[in-house]
């Protein structure tokens, strides 16, 4: 879909036209689906290591805390403002955490992948870099964005080196930029992939998936 800029953009139309009911994003590894109230349960037992949440904006090791993450996740995607997914390991056929595209902009033809986290048992098994590829082939190659974007802690040196390792380019610094549960004030650094840059990107750090 073109979207002309004199023309008003419909967000509800375009979200729904993208992101129906039955949306399921996949690779040989994860499966990407729609998080559901009842993912609660499943999430809960994952959620229990503080580490996860140390550059994390909530501490959802809390029950209460995760109960609101969720309800808020679900709101936003009621209000076409994120659409928030549960991963799914193919290998063990577990549930490994979550992820989202928010902050979109289909007049911009933009949208943040974030909301990110993975149970400690998951971390640096090859989850995430492929739930990355889902992600970002959707958004450039059928949603036609022309930047994707993601932001982490300026703290968070691992989180930072992936992004490097799947070809996201750093830009700066946001000072101050988040409130986090720990009543620390976090500056946030982005990166950002640019449509003219996907198909370079996907050849070079995507070459297994392709």
């Amino acid at each position: 879909m073109i979207i002309n800029p004199a023309d008003p953009v419909d967000t509800a139309v375009l979200y729904q036209k993208f992101f129906p009911r039955s949306f399921v994003l996949e690779t040989p590894r994860v499966i990407l689906r729609l998080l559901e109230r009842n993912d609660q349960h499943l999430f809960s037992p994952l959620t229990k290591s503080n580490e996860i949440w140390k550059y994390f904006t909530k501490d959802l090791s809390e029950e209460s805390a995760l109960k609101q993450w969720i309800e808020e996740a679900l709101m936003e995607r009621t209000n076409s403002k994120r659409m928030p997914f549960t991963i799914i390991d193919k290998d063990t056929k577990s549930i490994c955490g979550s992820t989202s595209y928010g902050n979109l902009s289909f007049f911009d033809k933009r949208v943040e992948i974030g909301w990110t986290w993975l149970g400690t048992e998951f971390m640096g098994t090859g989850v995430n870099r492929q739930a990355k590829f889902a992600l970002l082939s959707f958004a450039f190659e059928v949603m036609k964005m022309e930047r994707v974007e993601v932001k982490t802690d300026n703290l968070n040196e691992r989180a930072k080196t992936a992004l490097l390792k799947i070809g996201m380019k750093p830009e700066g610094v946001l000072r101050s930029h988040m409130q986090m549960h720990s009543n620390r004030r976090r500056d946030s650094v982005y990166y950002s992939i640019l449509q003219e840059e996907w198909e370079n990107v996907k050849s070079l750090f995507f070459a297994d998936l392709v």
